[in-house]
């Protein structure tokens, strides 16, 4: 048994590595460089140049900064909870399923609240014109999308073993 039986081979590398780091760097691009006035301007893709930095109303500047602490957020609370449950219940295969899934739940009803408001938010002229689109957009959109299937594919039980998600109530009884 690896030592992550509930988040093994790629469901590990993508929710244990690459989403904290994938949430971590926009927080730091909004808070560091090249800063919220930017991040504002990519949030619709624009030929248009961006507002000079300083030039965004004090609302609008907190708004963003505190998306950047949500990025921070998600991106804690999956490192944090998954390294927690890896090595709390390492020899619990059923009891780290739960947990993991207990996560990952929120998280893919959050991936579709977040694609809906991304698609919807857009002009309609360039919500189907996925060329116009920048990296902003491809992150508010494919990469959630990406990310919401591999949450749907791993409650499916595709490519990992199943401990307790997927069981009949019979067996899920006598583990509990």
């Amino acid at each position: 048994m690896s030592d992550f039986a509930a988040l093994p081979g790629f469901y590990k590398l993508l929710f244990l590595y690459l989403e904290p780091a994938s949430t971590a760097i926009p927080g730091l691009m909004i808070l560091i460089y090249p800063g919220s006035t930017w991040f504002h301007h990519q949030l619709i893709p624009s030929s248009t140049d961006p507002l000079p930095k300083g030039f965004l109303d004090d609302r609008t500047n907190m708004a963003i900064w505190q998306l950047a602490g949500c990025y921070f957020l998600l991106g804690m609370i999956s490192s944090f909870v998954f390294r927690a449950v890896r090595s709390a219940l390492k020899h619990d295969s059923k009891s780290q399923e739960r947990v993991v899934g207990s996560l990952l739940l929120p998280l893919a009803i959050a991936d579709v609240i977040h694609i809906s408001s991304s698609f919807i938010g857009l002009p309609p002229d360039l919500r189907l014109n996925v060329q116009e689109w920048n990296g902003t957009t491809h992150g508010n959109i494919t990469i959630t999308t990406f990310l919401f299937i591999a949450r749907v594919a791993w409650f499916l039980g595709i490519g990992r073993p199943r401990y307790y998600f997927g069981q009949n109530s019979t067996a899920v009884k006598k583990v509990q």
